[in-house]
């Protein structure tokens, strides 16, 4: 299959959402609303929910199901204040201990003026930072598009998964044609050469597995449950240092070995 082709299927408006992975792998699901500053961002959907019986915190990335909830969830593009939700619902779940599971599908952070006057670049960077040094175990799962800082906001983690038929990656293909040859036509080759599919990632060594969208709730729960298995194991200290480390080492000198590496099993 083309690059293009997954784009397509990663955008594809009757791919579940995160409402969805909530309801069908998480049960008694509590949202919290509000960046505590003064606005709610639909954009970002996110709470408290229980995973196998344990106290989780989940969020994700929410595009809406029909064009009103589209527009009142912006497309699935955050501003700052969903960013900064984000963030606060991330730092209760650090105070109480429990894991965090994000769910990334996102065309990339809203660009508009109103959320550069209120500080879009400072709400995305200020979680970055954050995440880099949260003391409980964080898993991330790209389940469509992950474009961009807009995606990554929530995507800092210590394990970082994509369906198959994901795609993840700095922009757009139309956004990348734009800029590297002033036509967004030529978006089918850009696709290609951006490396953006789960199989070109996990090549690479910049995400940890690929799933398989046959079943696809019970195989989400699976890795899941494997990954907090793995990862509880490990102090918060541990936690933090290994997730600043993996993405720290995301140089092309590390991607080229990971590369090799993985090839020479195949």
């Amino acid at each position: 299959m083309k690059a293009i082709e997954r784009v397509q299927i990663a955008r594809d408006k009757n791919r579940p959402k995160v409402t969805d992975y909530i309801n069908n792998v998480f049960s008694d699901f509590f949202e919290q609303k509000g960046d505590l500053l003064g606005k709610e961002d639909a954009s970002i959907y996110g709470g408290i929910a229980l995973f196998h019986g344990r106290p989780v915190t989940v969020l994700g990335h929410r595009k809406g199901n029909d064009v009103t909830e589209n527009v009142t969830c912006n497309f699935g593009m955050p501003g700052p204040e969903g960013y900064r939700k984000a963030l606060r619902i991330m730092r209760q779940a650090e105070k109480f201990g429990r894991p965090i599971i994000t769910f990334v599908d996102t065309p990339g952070a809203y660009p508009g003026v109103e959320a550069e006057m209120y500080g879009i670049s400072q709400a995305i960077s200020g979680n970055l930072a954050a995440m880099s040094s949260l003391k409980v175990p964080v898993i991330t799962i790209v389940t469509g598009e992950g474009s961009s800082g807009g995606a990554l906001g929530i995507a800092v983690a210590n394990r970082v998964y994509m369906l198959e038929n994901a795609v993840y990656s700095v922009l757009s293909p139309e956004g990348f044609a734009s800029i590297l040859w002033h036509d967004s036509a030529r978006r089918d080759e850009a696709a290609d050469a951006m490396k953006l599919t789960a199989q070109d990632l996990w090549n690479f060594g910049v995400i940890d597995g690929i799933i398989p969208e046959r079943g696809l709730y019970l195989r989400v729960s699976n890795v899941i449950e494997a990954a907090l298995k793995e990862l509880e194991g490990m102090t918060g200290e541990e936690l933090a240092q290994a997730r600043f480390e993996k993405f720290r080492n995301f140089d092309e000198a590390y991607l080229r070995s990971a590369s090799a590496a993985r090839m020479e099993k195949i």
